[in-house]
């Protein structure tokens, strides 16, 4: 593989790698926040209108911002009927034809992430509900997100290229 192929997928994974590393500490943030909730319930008799909806913000940023780093781990889900009993070159043949699949799918996501995202930040859109945050800076870590994991498909690609011609990228 050229040079600047192998430079790039160095790049892509060395990002994700580090975004994945720091993002998975949020599972932590969001356990505290639903312990906060369920301890003022329980032990103070409050409610707080925020802790729901702060909880699945940051879930979604945590698979949002993880799913490259998933992919780089192999460890996203994968429908195996015939995968595992296939040559390892086979398999990454198989994932390099594929990825042109997964790569429309992402980019039809992008566009609709940028749209609504742009729509977001235009009409100062808020979540319907009593608290109502606001939901530009949400569709803002879907964007990133969506962008992290397209940049690491196409690094999978390269990767996947290589490993069915016989190479290596490292």
């Amino acid at each position: 593989m050229p040079a600047p192929i192998k430079s790039y997928v160095r790049c892509v994974d060395a990002v994700n790698r580090v975004v994945g590393r720091c993002v998975m500490w949020l599972v932590f943030v969001m356990m505290g926040v639903l312990l906060w909730s369920s301890g003022s319930r329980t032990l103070f008799d409050t409610s707080y209108i925020w802790v729901v909806e702060t909880a699945q913000f940051v879930m979604t940023g945590y698979y949002l911002l993880g799913g490259g780093y998933s992919m780089q781990l192999d460890s996203h889900v994968r429908m195996d009927l015939l995968y595992s009993r296939w040559a390892p070159r086979t398999r990454a043949a198989a994932d390099a034809l594929t990825a042109g699949l997964m790569l429309f799918y992402l980019a039809v996501l992008l566009v609709g992430g940028i749209s609504s995202t742009q729509y977001a930040i235009a009409y100062g859109q808020k979540n319907y509900s009593s608290w109502a945050p606001p939901l530009a800076p949400i569709k803002i870590v879907m964007v990133i997100g969506i962008i992290l994991m397209l940049l690491q498909v196409v690094a999978e690609f390269f990767k996947d290229l290589a490993k069915a011609r016989g190479e290596t990228l490292e």
